[in-house]
């Protein structure tokens, strides 16, 4: 029998993780959403992975275009990092928010740590959750400190 959904949050809260805005575009629309389950999945090719929740909108718009951005954030970001996971700012995440776009068309928040623009290039089901994995195809980092999650609050990399 595994565990329940509050033993595996304990669990997992345990785990520091950085944090990444997640946006995908079809067409005209674009959406993002707050992502702490990124990690990078093979370096050659180059793949990344994202575990995205299957009643996000930013999801549908992943699976239509066919394309991801991450965006990894600075220690800065806590209040962008609150704002594209707020489901009452849904419609408003992007208001304000300076973005760039590399190949895919995935709008990249500008300020953040890192930009990894991705192709998506295969998908997997699981639970409540779908798992993307996307090639990179261009990248952009700059100077700076990440943005860190664990055990349900903000922090950072001692020095």
């Amino acid at each position: 029998m595994p565990i329940s959904a509050d033993e595996f949050k304990e669990a997992l809260g345990s785990w520091a993780s950085g944090v990444t805005v997640i946006t995908s575009r079809a067409g005209d629309r674009i959406h993002g959403m707050t992502v702490s389950d990124f990690s990078g999945a093979s370096l050659s090719p180059p793949l990344v992975t994202i575990c995205a929740s299957k009643d996000s909108n930013t999801t549908a718009l992943i699976a239509e275009g066919g394309c991801f951005g991450v965006s990894v954030l600075t220690i800065d970001q806590q209040e962008t990092s609150n704002r594209f996971a707020s489901k009452k700012l849904e419609n408003e995440r992007f208001v304000g928010v300076e973005t760039l776009e590399l190949e895919t068309g995935a709008p990249l928040l500008s300020d953040a740590l890192v930009n990894l623009d991705c192709r998506l290039v295969a998908t997997h089901d699981a639970g409540d959750h779908v798992i993307y994995i996307g090639e990179i195809v261009k990248s952009v980092v700059r100077d700076g400190e990440p943005l860190v999650y664990f055990r349900g609050a903000y922090g950072r990399i001692a020095s």
